[in-house]
């Protein structure tokens, strides 16, 4: 495998655990926002407020997402954005 051009391998988690097609098709929408897309996340607001600011849920309440073996939903994209955003060393302002 090639190392990614900026050093993050999104198809592995954090702890090493294994992830499936569902966790690498998040990993890979997350990696193609924009830093300054992400920096305006904000950890405080509300499940509504994040569905608004990423604009890419159904209305069901979950992510709308390619190649997905499960749905994903609020509290498993917020965990996966927090995530990536320290990989990608983006702070919000608190």
């Amino acid at each position: 495998m090639t190392e990614p051009e900026n050093g993050i391998d999104y198809e592995t988690s954090p702890g090493g655990e294994p992830l499936d097609e569902t966790d690498v098709s998040l990993r890979a929408y997350l990696a193609k926002r924009s830093d300054e897309h992400l920096a305006g996340y904000r950890g405080e607001w509300s499940d509504e407020e994040v569905v608004e600011w990423d604009g890419n849920f159904r209305n069901d309440g979950n992510l709308m997402l390619v190649c997905c073996e499960r749905d994903v939903d609020i509290e498993e994209f917020r965990r996966v954005l927090e995530e990536h955003l320290a990989l990608r060393g983006i702070q919000p302002p608190s």
